[in-house]
């Protein structure tokens, strides 16, 4: 098992108040499978999203990912973990407007310590794998909203992490874009990247191979068998 949730609560204190954002949930996820997590604003899925990328931990619950114990990593090893664990990939892309499509995807390899040739050559490989080879020292500024999404995939895909970790990944792109980014992340998919799409849209969702809804901070129900 890749990931494994175990009644995960999540609770912020705003105020006076104590909000509940994850109520008990527990999710397991195959090595190798294609999740969506749908749900609507406020729903929890925000939440879940950052406790699955470590970007945040559970007020109670137990958190397995790939065998590490997620709530005992001190801060350090859990940035460790993203690293080489986590591929992300946000609906704005994230992408550093000063810097060519290349350097943005050489930046984790920096952050993990690799030569300055060896990152060249792997970033290449990362963008070349999206189709983007010919577009390697474009700003972002010059690339259209479906290049930059490539690019953002390219860096995330650049330190080969077993998770992509999607949010909302065509909520900034046409209709038209957002087909050809899902049937890339499906090609990813293929290649034995585990993908897991966090979004509102159900037709979005419904691409995956299996959908999880969430509302209230409660997983509501499971969906197994969409799109191939």
């Amino acid at each position: 098992m890749l990931i494994s949730l175990e009644e995960i609560n999540k609770q912020y204190t705003v105020g006076d108040e104590v909000v509940k954002a994850l109520d008990n949930v527990s999710l397991e996820i195959e090595k190798g499978e294609f999740l969506a997590i749908v749900g609507p604003s406020g729903s929890g899925k925000s939440t879940l999203m950052n406790i699955l990328g470590c970007l945040d931990i559970p007020t109670s619950g137990k958190y397995i990912l790939d065998g590490i114990t997620i709530e005992d990593a001190k801060e350090n090893e859990l940035s460790t973990i993203r690293n080489q664990k986590i591929g992300f990939i946000f609906q704005n892309f994230n992408l550093l407007t000063k810097l060519t499509a290349i350097e943005n995807v050489e930046l984790p390899l920096i952050y993990r310590g690799v030569k300055q040739t060896e990152r060249r050559k792997i970033a290449t490989e990362s963008l070349e794998k999206v189709g983007l080879g010919e577009r390697i020292h474009h700003l972002p500024t010059k690339l259209s909203g479906g290049q930059q999404q490539r690019v953002a995939i390219a860096r995330a895909l650049a330190g080969n992490p077993p998770i992509l970790l999607c949010d909302e990944p065509t909520g900034a792109l046409d209709s038209v874009t957002s087909r050809a980014i899902l049937e890339l992340l499906k090609e990813l998919n293929k290649q034995g990247h585990t993908i897991i799409i966090i979004t509102h849209d159900l037709e979005v969702a419904n691409q995956a191979k299996r959908v999880v809804q969430i509302k209230d901070g409660k997983l509501a129900s499971v969906k197994v068998g969409g799109k191939k």
